[in-house]
């Protein structure tokens, strides 16, 4: 029996969904990965923005952050007749059997944020071949604007230290956001060694906790390098705490907060991350896949983004 799962949106019987013309409206399903986080929440309104547009209503389960749950509720989504499926998968890896499912049963799914399949065998264009579409910023790319703008900050009369405030265990971005910062790292000729490399749960006290943790251990730091803004802000705090001059940069930002600390001067910078254009796109997308048969299959839809600092803040408009 599945476990019980919050219903964010309650949609109609089939019978009360027929319109006026006496046809019925296109019901589209969301999954979030946990609306306990400010990005998930602002991809989750953007989602159900780009559903109104397209004339469509919106069934939303949240799996608080499980993976179990996650599955569940997608189980319930395809049970309730979800015409469609976007998601932000909590495991991608896992997330391949669930795709696999709807696609036998001719169900679209969109994939928003987060790659489907093993990111480390599959590069972030390469869309997994069952789904409607993949929505999102390559973090590999942003990982790569993260060091490259990093690099500006680093010595180079010889190796610096570096730490990583990495998100939470089985999300690819954790791979690809490192894989990306070294790349920047390297491309601007760093010589780099990583002294200390933690996982967390994307909230801004896990950040704090683990960066005082590797002030404490690795005094010898030039600069920590965070995943996610939540986790950045967090960070400041400790760093702030034992009077330290670390250099700190982020990615995934956008968040009022996370802008707050670059404004203050507290973050040095970050990556633009923009979840409501995200949720937005998705919701399109997965619209066009479940209305027009003639769409093409396992689209890549993403948008730019660049290196914010308190010199162009207004390069990051959403402000989650």
């Amino acid at each position: 029996m599945c476990l019980v799962l919050t219903i964010i949106v309650v949609i109609l019987s089939a019978v009360e969904s027929e319109n006026r013309h006496g046809r019925s409206e296109v019901v589209l399903g969301y999954i979030p990965a946990s609306l306990e986080y400010p990005y998930n929440v602002a991809a989750a309104r953007g989602f159900e923005a780009g559903a109104r547009e397209a004339g469509a209503k919106v069934m939303m389960l949240d799996p608080r952050g499980s993976v179990e749950k996650q599955a569940n509720a997608f189980d319930d989504l395809l049970g309730q007749g979800a015409q469609g499926i976007a998601m932000i998968p909590l495991d991608g890896v896992v997330a391949q059997t669930w795709v696999d499912k709807a696609h036998e049963m001719g169900v679209p799914i969109v994939s928003a944020a987060t790659q489907v399949g093993d990111a480390r065998a599959r590069p972030w264009a390469d869309v997994y071949p069952k789904l409607a579409a993949l929505v999102g910023l390559d973090n590999t790319v942003a990982g790569k604007l993260a060091g490259e703008f990093a690099a500006n900050l680093l010595p180079r009369d010889g190796v610096a230290n570096i730490a990583i405030i990495q998100g939470a265990p089985g999300y690819p971005q954790i791979w690809q956001s490192t894989q990306g910062f070294e790349e920047g790292l390297k491309e601007k000729r760093i010589r780099y060694k990583i002294v200390a490399s933690q996982p967390t749960d994307w909230t801004p006290e896990k950040g704090q906790s683990v960066c005082q943790n590797f002030l404490t251990a690795h005094p010898e730091l030039d600069l920590i390098f965070s995943q996610a803004d939540d986790m950045a802000i967090g960070c400041a705090r400790a760093i702030r705490a034992a009077a330290s001059d670390v250099k700190l940069v982020a990615m995934g930002g956008g968040s009022e907060l996370g802008m707050q600390a670059i404004e203050a001067g507290s973050v040095d910078g970050s990556v633009c991350a923009r979840p409501y254009e995200t949720g937005r796109l998705a919701a399109h997308a997965l619209y066009a896949a479940v209305t027009d048969k003639s769409t093409p299959p396992h689209r890549l839809i993403g948008y730019k983004s660049e290196a914010i600092t308190k010199a162009n803040m207004s390069a990051c408009p959403e402000r989650w």
